[in-house]
Parts: C-alpha cells; structure tokens; sequence
C-alpha cells in the first residue's frame, strides 16, 4: 500500500509498504500532497517507465533509488542482502498495480494516547 503523510516540516510524503507493513520505499520530499498522488499515479500506471538504482552503502547494506529520467523520487529502506533488496522489488512489481493509497496527511493524532483501563 502507499501511504501519504506529512513531514513536520510541513511537506509531504509517502512511503510504499509490503503486504507485511514494512516500509520497502519513502518519497522524496513534495511540497504539495497533490505532488505525491501524481508521483504514485505514474508508478502505478506505468512502472516500467521508472528505474531501480542497485547501491551497496559503505556499511555493507543494500538498497534502491527509484527514479524517473535521472530524477530520483524514493529511497528503498536498507537490506541485509541482496536476495533481500531483490525481493523488496518484486514485491513492487507484484503488487503497485493494485496498492491501495491510505492519506494520513491531515491527521494530527493518528493514532490519539490510548486511555487506561482498570479492571
């Protein structure tokens, strides 16, 4: 799913999830929320258009950049292994077609304190 959010800077952003919850991609900054339903419009509807830049950091972990015609739109989160970083791409490639798109944009508390209960 993607999910659309704002910074505390007060842009936004989204981030590709796996069906398990775990981040796989976070968008680069957008100063507008319509900036980040046109970038998910395009990545679902045409993939193939977009590139996944393979990097192994100095520290041995590997991850992606997604990009369009050199500009870079979103960072993978980072991977033990390549096997892993592969995966965390073909789960893209499954399953962007038909992700949902959750906005928690406007909310202040999404998830508000929890009261306690005695008992």
């Amino acid at each position: 799913m993607f999910v659309i959010s704002k910074r505390f800077n007060g842009e936004y952003k989204f981030i590709f999830a796996s069906r398990k919850g775990h981040t796989i991609f976070t968008s680069i900054n957008c100063k507008h929320k319509s900036d980040c339903e046109l970038m998910i419009a395009a990545i679902r509807e045409n993939l193939e258009l977009f590139a996944f830049t393979r990097i192994k950091s100095t520290g041995g972990k590997y991850y992606f950049r997604l990009s369009k015609e050199g500009l870079v739109l979103a960072n993978s989160r980072k991977y033990s292994t390549e096997l892993r970083l592969s995966k965390g791409i073909d789960e893209i490639t499954k399953y962007v077609s038909s992700a949902e798109i959750l906005d928690f944009s406007e909310n202040e508390m999404v998830f508000p304190e929890a009261t306690l209960v005695s008992g």
